[in-house]
């Protein structure tokens, strides 16, 4: 899974993607001082691991990751290739989901390239940046399926009359994910990899004293998220910035204490995005090591088993399955295999949430 963190140029972009990872983006007060991608990896945080981790004492722990991608702000004309713009989207189409920052506080010691604070003006100017890359895009596809649809074909027929309605739906101002469609038509828009057809979360950076409750912009960024079914978090980027520099975990918890607040804002960020892409977790638990492995909801046992690899998936035999809740309950694979609580699943087994799996197959 790989996110990419986008936004007008000093929003606090590369200072939370330097929260986020391990990798160290330069930060600075004038626009564009990212140019090449930042690629860093984030552990999913999960408290389950660690209980894991104490009932089964391996030699390592693996959680699951995901790829956060900073990309360079963009600015008005970014469709037409000003500010570098063509690259940069470029870069946002490689991604699963975008973490639109935007900016919800005052300070007239940063700069702010319109001159002003407003986060449904900033969310906007960068809407229409996609949605103009989006058009240019369909445009092109639209000649294609013209030329199959003049044979007669009828798939191609259906698909340019959708085409067409999107292209509408698009010139109106709205991006492609609240675009409504069928099964069919759901796979027609995904292989035509429209930047505003990926799932948006919405991070509002915010002054430390609306670390912990939000502000008027917050709860503006939420009514308009509301209305597009898209998810917001909010905390203050220089704060996180401070938090990852405890190394003692008693010391970044006092810290937090102080703020009120329970918990890094980057962890919900993280959370949010496995949420927002329909993820879930499942483990496997032995004296090696424990470790999650991210699959979509609705993953069958094999599909899952062929995350580890794609021999698991092609021999699949069986899978011995304990819930994450039993194994903790009976502190032990033995034990609650005897209780009855190792069950024996199949092909069509839906894996579900903090399953601990072991597969049989053959190659």
């Amino acid at each position: 899974m790989k996110c990419g963190i986008v936004g007008l140029p000093n929003v606090g972009k590369s200072t939370l993607f330097n929260c986020l990872s391990n990798a160290k983006a330069q930060a600075a007060n004038f626009p564009f001082c990212t140019i090449e991608p930042n690629l860093g990896t984030v552990n999913v945080p999960d408290l389950r691991l660690k209980t894991l981790e104490s009932i089964v004492n391996p030699e390592k722990l693996i959680p699951a990751t995901v790829e956060i991608v900073d990309i360079a702000g963009l600015v008005k004309g970014a469709s037409k290739g000003e500010g570098l713009g063509n690259k940069f989207l470029g870069n946002i189409r490689e991604c699963n989901a975008i973490l639109h920052v935007l900016r919800c506080f005052e300070n007239e010691n940063i700069v702010h390239v319109e001159g002003s604070i407003n986060p449904i003006r900033d969310k906007e100017t960068i809407d229409i940046e996609l949605q103009l890359k989006d058009l240019e895009s369909l445009e092109k596809r639209i000649i294609k399926i013209q030329k199959t649809a003049k044979t007669g074909e009828k798939d191609a027929i259906k698909e340019l009359e959708m085409a067409m309605r999107l292209k509408e739906h698009i010139e109106l101002g709205k991006s492609a994910r609240l675009f409504q469609r069928n099964d069919q038509e759901s796979n027609w828009v995904r292989d035509y990899h429209l930047l505003t057809d990926k799932p948006v979360l919405y991070v509002c950076n915010v002054d430390e004293v609306s670390a912990k409750d939000g502000n008027e912009m917050v709860q503006m960024v939420k009514d308009m998220a509301k209305e597009e079914n898209s998810h917001v978090v909010y905390l203050a980027v220089e704060i996180e910035s401070g938090i990852v520099e405890f190394d003692d975990q008693d010391e970044r918890n006092l810290f937090l204490d102080d703020l009120g607040l329970t918990e890094p804002g980057v962890n919900k960020i993280i959370r949010e995005s496995y949420s927002m892409l329909d993820l879930q977790t499942y483990f496997t638990a032995g004296p090696k090591e424990v470790r999650a492995w991210t699959i979509k909801k609705g993953s069958t046992a094999p599909e899952s088993a062929g995350v580890i690899h794609g021999d698991f998936e092609k021999g699949f035999i069986k899978a011995e399955v304990i819930s994450y809740s039993d194994f903790t309950k009976f502190q032990n694979e033995n034990a609650a295999k005897e209780a009855g609580k190792m069950r024996l699943e199949g092909k069509d087994y839906i894996v579900q949430d903090g399953d601990l799996m072991h597969f049989k197959f053959n190659i």
